[in-house]
């Protein structure tokens, strides 16, 4: 391990909260008081004064009704933070919050500020996905007839069936990946391996209509995992064709949460006593093809490891976002990367996919299974809506 730089970009603190699923624990929570607890925990656990944070960078994908009026800003501000420090929401689809992550490792590293809070959120449970484009706005389609000419538009569904015909991906492999995220997921649990890196949130108790009831209850683990089986997994019907390799046993869950990650240089890290725990070593924003859409996270990976002269087996630690099975099955297979330091501790499959605040979740998960594994390098990647790719590479310190 080597020292950082004065101007290297480090990671000080990252917390999530538990992801809840969809109906579950967090739901009754709005989704900015949802950002907030997090923002909060790591002004509280790291003891930085929270006016030493220039600016904080969100990810939201449905920026409407509670989720719109830059709620990176709202949850600041309800939070009871400083009033000075500015806040951006982005967009990158379902990268939102790591790319949040990359605009703030940017910000730093170009010597705009010194310290920022990078994080996301999404509660789908109470901002559906796809309501900020939904017909019933009467605001029109987001796709211009123009586009058209150029690709045909796709779901993610069927990008990911297509994504599975060109890699040679079948059922069998999508169940068996399926079957091995909750597998993951609940050893993670089990031997707590997730200690340190979520708070527990309390939420109120509500009735049939929404009404709080006056109680209140505490989320403190990850709503989505379930016990199944080959078996189980087998006897669901496909989503996107009839004929399909994805169903909901082996596809990303419906989600509630959010995360944030503490990062300033590692000059500023000195000057305020706090201990740098990785550093940013480089980051990425690919484009690919919009109609499959989903190969993202092998562009992004390849760009990394060649930009950085590695290799994928000098990575100790890889989360990519299991949106689909197939897309990390297809990634797998065109990278060669070891099934065994991907997604160790599970993935959305099993744990969940809050939108715009998984990729800030991933790189938490990523810090927290290097400290835990001693290693070295992690990379986190994700698969985005409209064809692109989101990419960082962390080093332990």
């Amino acid at each position: 391990m080597t020292a950082p730089s004065a101007r290297d970009v480090v990671i000080v603190d990252a917390v999530r909260t538990p992801i809840g699923r969809r109906g579950g624990g967090l739901s009754s929570l709005h989704p900015a008081e949802v950002l907030a607890r997090v923002q909060s925990a790591l002004v509280e656990r790291s003891g930085i004064d929270p006016g030493e944070v220039d600016q904080v960078v969100g990810g939201c994908v449905s920026q409407v009704g509670e989720q719109s009026f830059n709620i990176t800003r709202t949850a600041w501000l309800s939070a009871g933070l400083p009033l000075e420090t500015a806040a951006t929401t982005v967009d990158t689809q379902c990268g939102s919050s790591q790319q949040a992550t990359n605009l703030a490792t940017s910000l730093i590293g170009s010597g705009v500020v010194d310290v920022a809070v990078a994080c996301g959120v999404e509660l789908m449970s109470r901002v559906p996905i796809g309501s900020n484009s939904s017909k019933k706005l009467g605001l029109g389609s987001p796709i211009p007839k123009p586009y058209f000419a150029h690709y045909e538009m796709t779901s993610q569904f069927e990008g990911a069936e297509r994504i599975a015909d060109k890699w040679g991906i079948t059922r069998e492999d999508t169940d068996a990946f399926g079957l091995s995220s909750q597998e993951r997921a609940a050893r993670a649990w089990a031997e707590g391996r997730f200690d340190g890196q979520y708070i527990e949130i309390d939420a109120p108790d509500v009735d049939d209509e929404g009404n709080p009831t006056g109680t209140t209850h505490t989320v403190a683990r990850d709503e989505g995992l379930r016990e199944t089986s080959l078996d189980k997994l087998a006897s669901l019907t496909p989503v996107a064709r009839e004929d399909g390799v994805h169903t909901a046993g082996n596809s990303s869950q419906i989600s509630d949460g959010a995360a944030a990650v503490l990062m300033m240089t590692a000059d500023k890290a000195t000057e305020l006593g706090l201990t740098p725990r990785a550093r940013v070593v480089d980051t990425c924003l690919v484009g690919v093809d919009p109609v499959l859409m989903l190969t993202g996270p092998i562009d992004a990976t390849s760009r990394l490891l060649d930009r950085n002269g590695l290799t994928i087996d000098d990575i100790d630690n890889f989360e990519i976002n299991e949106a689909f099975a197939s897309v990390v099955l297809a990634w797998q297979k065109e990278l060669g990367a070891d099934p065994e330091r991907t997604n160790p501790n599970g993935g959305a499959i099993a744990l969940g996919h809050p939108l715009g605040g998984t990729g800030a979740f991933l790189l938490t998960k990523s810090l927290y299974e290097l400290e835990r594994t001693q290693g070295h390098r992690g990379i986190v990647s994700m698969c985005c809506g409209g064809g692109l790719g989101t990419g960082t590479l962390i080093e332990r310190l």
